[in-house]
Formats: structure tokens, sequence, C-alpha cells
């Protein structure tokens, strides 16, 4: 088991400029305050996490953001990170670590762990009804999370797993899911999708995992004091 103790994770979506959360990683369904500000909000847990939908989306990007808010706090930033250029280029901006997705199954991740090292990637593992999926969403992939784990054990320095049947639905999330996870590997494991509730948040900090939190804090569901609170105990 990983040695450092485990902390709730609040994210930043950034599209066009704005902060907003996503249904299922497609549409949209709240923006919410402006980046500095949410920044502000979050100012006691010890690190943000940040997605450049645009970049993921290959429609653009949002460098100023970024490198404002990396500037501000400890930062895993994520979005579009298909070339050993970019995920430099994400370091460079600031990025504590930097988030690989879709580009961890494809020959450019040999180039990208060369570039910043195992120890600055968090591999992003989106799983829906049993498979990882890729290329936002769109191909599912013959493999599962925790076959993907053991492939990347040594190529990284931890996995953000979203699980994806209930992202961004306030529905709850697949416990069982993440504890078979966490006996996959002693490496730090986020977990992401459907973390609706303090139980939630409090059975994934037990099992020793990191809790991302994006919808249910931005919907007022879920309160950052109760949540940092619940970090101390």
């Amino acid at each position: 088991m990983s040695v450092n103790k485990p902390i709730v994770v609040p994210c930043i979506d950034i599209q066009g400029g704005q902060v907003v959360q996503l249904v299922q990683g497609r549409e949209r369904a709240l923006v919410g305050p402006d980046p500095l500000e949410m920044l502000e909000l979050f100012a006691g847990f010890p690190e943000i996490q940040i997605i450049d939908l645009d970049a993921a989306m290959g429609i653009g990007e949002n460098f100023e953001i970024i490198e404002m808010l990396t500037s501000k706090a400890t930062c895993r930033v994520g979005g579009g990170v298909r070339s050993a250029e970019r995920a430099r280029q994400l370091v460079d901006l600031g990025a504590h670590r930097v988030i690989v997705g879709t580009a961890a199954f494809t020959p450019a991740f040999d180039d990208i762990v060369a570039e910043i090292g195992s120890e600055k990637i968090v591999v992003a593992l989106d799983s829906k009804a049993g498979s990882v999926v890729v290329n936002g969403w769109n191909t599912t992939l013959q493999t599962t999370a925790i076959e993907a784990i053991s492939r990347f054990a040594e190529m990284c320095s931890g996995f953000l797993c979203t699980y994806g049947d209930k992202e961004g639905m306030m529905q709850g999330t697949d416990l069982t899911w993440f504890a078979q996870l966490r006996g996959a590997t002693s490496l730090p494991i986020t977990a992401a999708g459907g973390i609706t509730t303090l139980d939630d948040v409090r059975a994934l900090l037990d099992m020793n995992i990191d809790a991302a939190i994006g919808m249910a804090v931005y919907t007022g569901s879920l309160s950052l004091n109760a949540l940092a609170m619940l970090m101390q105990q």
C-alpha cells in the first residue's frame, strides 16, 4: 500500500476558458465560477486536478489559465496529452503531474515516459461496462482497468480510475470495483466517476484511494468543509 495518506482531489475542468462540469464526458451540465475563484474555494486541499477539455477534444487549449492555476497550487493536469511535446509543455507550465489517457495505449507513450519520467505521469483509466474506453470514450478496448494497471505499473506514479457508467450522474459509484483496483497495485489510485456522498468518499479514503470530486461539489451536494474535515480524521 502507498504510505501517503489518501486525499480528496477537487477537479477544475476547463472548456472555452470557463469552469464546466460534463455528464458522461460529453453533455455540459453546468458552468462554474471563474477558475481563480474555484481555486480559492479549493485552497484547503493539497492537490487540484485540472482537465483541459478543449485540448482533450482537439479544439484548442487553455494554457494561460493552466499556468495561472499551477502557479498558485499543486496541480495534476491532463487533457489532450497525445505526445511527448504536450507532456513537456504541461510540466513547463508548472504541472506537478501529467495525466495521460488515450496516449498511454499508443506508441507515443514510450516517448512521453522518456521525456518527463514515470514519476511525473498519472495514467488515466476510464472504464465503461467493464472495459477501458479511450478517444473521448468513443473507443472500447479489449482490456479491463485491472489488466491495464499491471501493464503500466513500471511506467507511471499512479492511476486515475474513472467509473464511467455513473460519471457526472450523481448516482453513487462502484466501491467494489475500486476495491478490486486497490488490490491490483501498491501505486496511488485516484477514484472518479459518480462519487456523490460523504460515505462514498469515506469508503474510498478508508481503502487508501484518493477521491476526485467534481459534480457533487459544484452542485452543492457535498460540502467542501465536510470534505476537508474528513481528510483530517
